[in-house]
């Protein structure tokens, strides 16, 4: 297997109010532990600036002119409780957008069987027209687009393992049948949505747990209704919300996994990327704010796609 990494100086300089969970430090600690010798052949590439047309893909674009209208000069301004902007901010979340892009490019031309993408600020809270959750931009729905757009995939599946629901993306896709969402999240918990009854228009597929549960909880809704929607949806591209922390250590939430259930998850998606896909699979890192939890998430993670 190849397997590229894109990540990029600019996604430490997204600035978060002091205490703030979603920092520079998770990219550090992500960085640190693919530096291990296990990584050695991990491909690693500067991710690109995105193309701001593309933003439009999944946002209105008033939306888009409105986020970057509220880059500040120097500081930080508040979205809302949880978001915020700093100067770079704005670079940043294009600069997302762009390495997610590459990514699908990547896993079209053949130059990469699957891509990890090491960015922040994350995307998966972000609806059509609100930016919420640590989130500016939806960089999976972006990402999406971008794939039928650019490569004519008829299918594409966004499955969400992230321990909140990624209730921006269901939004974005809601009516939408060329376009899968499935997620596992913890319910209750932020941000309200992903009910089993939330369905679309037969395209969305949400498998909550309960707070606390954990591995068997976790692979049960996996094999139960995340793997049986794909397999029935056939998609060109894969594309993972990859968030760990519904990692037993992680600080903002109740869900008890280990790397052991995201090397596991990782595989079964691969298996079906084998299957339908011819292998293509992005894997785009959402949330995961215990440092620790997190770093070996993501070498269990990376670890899968490199090995198959």
């Amino acid at each position: 297997m190849v397997t590229r990494l894109y990540s990029h100086p600019i996604f430490l300089e997204h600035v978060t109010p002091p205490g703030h969970p979603e920092r520079p430090d998770r990219l550090r600690a992500i960085a640190r532990v693919l530096e291990g010798e296990a990584f050695n052949d991990l491909v690693r590439r500067e991710a690109p600036v995105g193309d701001l047309a593309t933003v439009a893909y999944a946002h209105p674009q008033d939306f888009v002119d409105r986020v970057k209208a509220t880059t500040p000069e120097s500081g930080i301004v508040r979205i809302d409780a949880d978001t915020s902007m700093s100067p770079k901010s704005f670079e940043a979340a294009l600069t997302a957008v762009g390495a997610a892009n590459a990514a699908v490019d990547d896993v079209f031309a053949g130059t990469a069987d699957n891509v990890f993408v090491a960015a922040r600020p994350p995307g998966h809270h972000a609806e059509r027209a609100t930016a919420m959750g640590f989130c500016l931009f939806n960089t999976a729905a972006i990402a999406a687009r971008h794939a039928q757009r650019a490569h004519g995939a008829e299918r594409v599946a966004v499955i969400d393992w992230d321990v909140h629901h990624g209730n921006g993306t269901q939004d974005i896709f809601w009516d939408d049948p060329t376009v899968l969402y499935c997620s596992t999240h913890q319910m209750p918990l932020y941000p309200g949505t992903g009910a089993k009854t939330e369905t679309g228009v037969g395209n969305i597929v949400n498998a909550p747990l309960a707070p606390r549960d954990g591995s068997d909880a976790f692979r049960e809704a996996f094999l139960s209704r995340i793997l049986p929607s794909v397999d029935a949806f056939r998609p060109d591209l894969i594309i993972i919300s990859a968030g760990f922390d519904a990692h037993h250590r992680d600080p903002l939430a109740e869900i008890n996994l280990d790397e052991g259930d995201f090397d596991w998850a990782t595989g079964q998606l691969m298996d079906r990327a084998a299957t339908h896909s011819g292998n293509r699979l992005v894997s785009l890192l959402e949330g995961g704010y215990d440092l620790e939890g997190l770093a070996y998430s993501v070498a269990a993670h990376v670890g899968r796609l490199m090995r198959g």
